[in-house]
């Protein structure tokens, strides 16, 4: 690491979805001249939604990258710098009142006095180029969010574990048809999710199958299913299909630096977004494997600069 003088900003925001926006409006209008470097996906998961109906304020909806746009004026506006990079590797302070240091694009170090960290988690998908190719004209990774725009219409599921279970209820309650799709030969859901699965009428639960093809040219028509274990494949119409396997935690560059889950989300103490680092927070997806919705990814990433400014008075009064 360099010894000439780096650059020091009070605080500095690693990721510009609906968290890091957010604790940055906040943070600014605390003075405390935050710094937000926006990542590899600026705008985080939204700008990969066509459609956000469940946001307030939005009576009519709003597409996601627009309201993503609309986040970063808003922060600009209070006087967050907002800058195009990416945080490679980060060295945090363990003591109280210490100064971290993070890596930007692999070349630039710069010291922070309190660094949120909103990099989010990123949807696992199957990885068929029709499902890539069909995403935002059918294929969603979260039934919450895109549901609604299919009620009374057949839909598809891909997943074997509580959150594929939750959701293929979720989708029962407002859609003609649920088909669900489970690799294996039994569920990995628990027994009372399980139950719900199979006592709900409108669950076609489909063991042994995996997705061989999506079909349709700009939107889904249709899915092709393959039986594993016979090797019969199957044709069924289908508007919607939605893929429940996991998401994947953007926490890698933290690892051994942070305390985290087993599945890699950074643990924050309870009713706040402080991590095991003093001055190091955690706001939105990346602390959140529950509810992942834009809507409480906003209300940490407030949590978050709240939290930050706090930190910073009682630091100075020391």
């Amino acid at each position: 690491m360099s010894e000439n003088k780096l650059e020091r900003i009070k605080c500095l925001i690693i990721g510009s979805g609906p968290a890091g926006y957010t604790a940055a409006i906040y943070a600014s209008r605390a003075d405390l001249k935050p710094v937000l470097y926006t990542g590899m996906e600026p705008g985080g998961q939204l700008t990969t939604t066509t459609e956000v109906d469940n946001f307030p304020g939005y009576p009519e909806g709003i597409d996601g990258p627009t309201m993503m746009i609309q986040l970063q004026k808003q922060a600009e506006r209070f006087g967050t710098e907002v800058r195009i990079g990416m945080v490679t590797e980060v060295d945090f302070s363990t003591e109280r009142g210490g100064i971290h240091k993070v890596c930007v694009d692999n070349t630039t170090w710069i010291e922070a006095d309190t660094i949120i960290i909103s990099t989010g988690a990123t949807a696992k998908y199957l990885g068929l180029p029709s499902e890539q190719r069909l995403r935002g004209g059918g294929v969603s990774a979260c039934a919450v969010c895109d549901g609604f725009f299919y009620k009374n219409q057949d839909v598809a599921i891909v997943g074997g574990g509580d959150t594929a279970a939750e959701e293929a209820t979720y989708l029962a309650n407002i859609c003609n048809k649920v088909t669900m799709l489970v690799r294996k030969d039994e569920m990995r859901a628990s027994k009372a999710m399980q139950h719900r699965v199979t006592t709900t009428k409108n669950i076609d639960l489909r063991y042994n199958t995996e997705v061989d093809e999506v079909l349709g040219e700009q939107v889904v028509e249709g899915l092709r299913m393959l039986n594993n274990k016979t090797g019969e494949k199957e044709t069924i119409a289908i508007t919607g299909l939605f893929i429940a396997i996991g998401h994947k935690p953007n926490t890698d560059i933290f690892k051994g630096k942070l305390t985290m889950d087993e599945s890699g989300y950074v643990l924050t103490e309870p009713k706040s977004t402080k991590t095991n680092i003093p001055g190091v927070f955690a706001s939105g997806d990346v602390q959140d494997n529950v509810y992942r919705q834009a809507i409480t990814a906003a209300g940490t990433g407030c949590m978050a600069a709240l939290d930050a400014e706090r930190y910073l008075g009682e630091v100075e009064a020391e």
